[in-house]
């Protein structure tokens, strides 16, 4: 697997605590917690990610 570029979420504060950062390849996006980057990590399919996407505006 090659390195992944990680970037923080631009719903991540500064100063707070909400420190994700995301990582999107071609086939998935990868998410994990900037303040413990060698712990879990998510990985969501392109389509399962939208479905949650689409759940997470709606259900606000």
């Amino acid at each position: 697997m090659t390195a992944l570029d990680w970037f923080k979420s631009s719903y991540s504060g500064n100063d707070g605590p909400e420190c994700v950062e995301v990582a999107i390849t071609p086939a998935t996006i990868h998410i994990r917690d900037s303040k413990n980057k060698e712990g879990a990590r998510l990985a969501f399919r392109d389509a399962t990610w939208t479905e949650f996407l689409d759940f997470a505006v709606h259900s606000a």
